[in-house]
């Protein structure tokens, strides 16, 4: 357990960023697994997936790479 004061606040921190982790990593999967299950074509669905994968990306909760595999593996299912 923390002793210092300041020790104190970084975990206070490190608690609440890791809830705001939490919920940019669940509305990305529900943006990625919606995206599965739209119809080929869905643009909208493929722009909501992107723009989710994109503020993971932005938060530091997933790598440049990850990012990029992540929206090809979906463009390329949602294909026309």
């Amino acid at each position: 357990m923390a002793i210092t004061k300041s020790a104190k606040k970084a975990h206070r921190q490190s608690l609440r960023k890791n809830a705001m982790n939490d919920t940019r990593r669940a509305a990305m999967r529900g943006a990625l697994k919606t995206a599965r299950t739209a119809l080929k074509g869905d643009t909208k669905a493929l722009a909501e997936a992107y723009k989710a994968i994109d503020k993971a990306l932005k938060r530091g909760i997933l790598k440049k790479n990850t990012a990029a595999r992540r929206k090809a593996k979906v463009a390329k299912l949602l294909k026309a």
